[in-house]
């Protein structure tokens, strides 16, 4: 899954529809509680540009100016494979540590 530049934010994003549609300030409040990880707002909107672009994410309808974003179908199955990846390397690298 190409996340493309920023990758950390992208994936906080992802993980934070991951749940359910949000707009940008509560993608931003989720990744600081699940985190605790700060998401500016240009480095979100840049990355939720880029998410969009690629199919990851798309806009729902709003009733006010906040614009809410939700997982596609191919959002939600690279989302997958990315975290079956990183648990995989995270097991591997805890299983070397002897920290398991």
């Amino acid at each position: 899954m190409d996340l493309g530049r920023f990758a950390e934010p992208a994936l906080l994003i992802l993980i934070s529809l991951a749940d359910g549609p949000k707009h940008g300030y509560a993608i931003m409040e989720d990744a600081r509680e699940v985190a605790n990880q700060k998401i500016g707002p240009g480095t979100l909107y840049a990355a939720l540009a880029r998410l969009e672009q690629r199919g990851l994410i798309e806009p729902v309808p709003s009733e006010d100016r906040r614009q809410p974003y939700r997982l596609t179908p191919s959002g939600a199955a690279a989302l997958h494979d990315h975290l079956s990846t990183m648990r995989s390397l995270v097991t591997t690298g805890l299983d070397r540590l002897g920290a398991q």
